[in-house]
């Protein structure tokens, strides 16, 4: 069972740096065991210009026999002459794929602590598998992996050269090639799809599978155009999980949606309302943004948390001011992180500008050391895609932990949204949205935090104040230390 990976560099980004990604050096074989055999790690070729990384893993048939669990789909073979006779030492499947999830452990979460910056860079890479089962053929492989940014090339191989009318086998040569993604995605792509082709795992599917495929498919399987074909398969058609796996995926992907969906939306309720102005109307989410640059400067921060960043329309924002020497974006997605480091071209972006910017993985429903003592933090447009339980949680995270000595809180105001005609009556703005609040709502908990946690808040418009149903946004800015809350704007 063979797998090759290949980059290319010059002398200014030696494609040995791969070397630093996989945390195995080029100057070595290595041989790491496994459950099921021996993982061998070798370079065919290593120069600054080429450099290729090959992972041989050796099979042992008796030990895959000894230690199998269930049968059937997710086990071995049931007849017993299969269990000895099969492909499983030669073709790529599960097997492999666990055997990438060992020994590029590391390389596969992102991690390189010698080259920190190396695994946020994408690069050239090539993947070839000489036997791959596919079940689906060559056209499920290309409809598995080019949605992902890869080039694909599957070549058949035949039952037997020397009798091509036999017909081609259920196995091809596979060669991927894409130019602009990082080693760990790669890796975790094929974590996910080498099973999947292969429709069969050596192991038994338990439960915890689940986070499993969710945890390596952040970022890319909520999305995909296969996404239920891969979940079926790679849960070994066990319905509950694959039912349960698909609708947590769904809500990733509602959460991962774009903003302009968002955007489009606050753009019609900013032209409906003036749309007897002559000027063209500023999109709601930029007045929201500007509203939200105006509190933090009037507070004299200079630290900032945007917590739920998303994409990084905000960090991107606070960059353009000085004022602002520390900027911090959190979000629990990594896609979306993604995207907002190549909105801001961190790869490119000059030393001491980076040097004022930080991208950071986490859950706002847990508490975080890292995101103690600063000046302020946004949580913009974010409680409503949290379920009312979870609430508390973050509640407590921000304000009772982090405590930064300003908080600023926004959420969409579901009053205003009569004020616009293209939404059904009893819609939200967004299909992730748990709640929209109410403007009595919404000051009735954040009047609550106020006082559990030793804040003021002042309630503030964010878009046309409408008399009777009031603004599209609503703001709340929450102060430390001060004695008493303030009135509402």
């Amino acid at each position: 069972m063979f797998l090759t990976i290949s980059t290319t560099g010059s002398a200014q980004r030696p494609a040995t740096d791969l070397g630093h990604l996989l945390h195995k050096h080029p100057e070595k074989a290595q041989a790491f065991s496994t459950s099921y055999g021996t993982a061998h790690v070798l370079y065919p070729e290593a120069d600054a210009e080429r450099c290729t990384a090959a992972l041989l893993l050796e099979v042992d048939a008796v030990a895959l026999v000894r230690r199998r669990k269930g049968k059937g789909r997710g086990g071995a073979p049931d007849a017993a002459l299969a269990q000895y006779v099969n492909d499983r030492p030669y073709a790529a499947s599960s097997l492999l794929a666990v055997a990438l999830g060992s020994v590029f452990s590391s390389a596969m979460r992102g991690v390189c602590t010698a080259r920190p910056e190396l695994p946020g860079t994408p690069r050239p890479l090539r993947i070839e598998v000489p036997a791959l089962p596919a079940r689906g053929g060559a056209d499920l492989v290309r409809r598995l992996f080019e949605p992902l940014g890869w080039t694909v090339t599957a070549e058949p191989v035949p039952l037997d050269t020397e009798f091509p009318e036999w017909g081609d086998s259920r196995y091809i040569r596979l060669t991927l090639l894409a130019a602009d993604l990082t080693l760990a995605e790669a890796l975790r792509h094929l974590y996910v799809l080498l099973p999947v082709l292969d429709d069969a795992k050596h192991y038994w599917v338990s439960p915890d599978e689940v986070d499993k495929l969710l945890r390596v498919g952040d970022g890319w399987l909520a999305a995909h155009p296969e996404r239920e074909l891969i979940t079926r398969r790679y849960l070994s058609h066990r319905w509950s999980l694959t039912r349960q796996a698909n609708e947590r995926l769904e809500l990733v992907r509602l959460a991962e949606a774009d903003d302009s969906e968002v955007e489009d939306l606050d753009n019609a309720v900013a032209q409906e309302a003036e749309a007897d102005d002559e000027e063209k109307p500023t999109p709601l989410a930029v007045r929201r943004r500007e509203a939200i640059l105006g509190v933090l400067r009037a507070s004299g921060a200079a630290r900032v948390l945007d917590l739920g960043c998303g994409q990084g329309q905000l960090v991107q924002a606070l960059l353009k001011d000085p004022a602002f020497t520390e900027i911090v974006g959190v979000d629990v997605s990594m896609r979306a992180l993604t995207i907002a480091s190549r909105r801001l071209k961190l790869d490119r972006m000059g030393e001491r500008q980076a040097s004022r910017v930080t991208l950071l993985q986490g859950s706002l429903a847990y508490t975080d050391k890292r995101l103690k003592g600063y000046d302020a933090a946004v949580l913009s447009e974010v409680i409503e895609h949290l379920d009312l339980p979870r609430l508390p949680a973050l509640e407590y995270a921000v304000f009772g932990s982090a405590r930064p000595r300003t908080v600023c809180v926004t959420t969409p105001n579901v009053e205003y949204n009569v004020r616009w005609d293209s939404l059904p009556a009893g819609h939200a703005r967004h299909g992730d949205h748990r709640f929209e609040w109410t403007r009595e709502e919404f000051r009735g908990w954040a009047r609550t935090v106020a006082e559990r946690h030793g804040y003021a808040v002042e309630f503030l418009p964010v878009g046309p104040d409408d008399p009777e149903v009031g603004p599209p946004t609503q703001m709340a800015v929450f102060r430390l230390g001060t004695p008493k809350e303030a009135k509402a704007a």
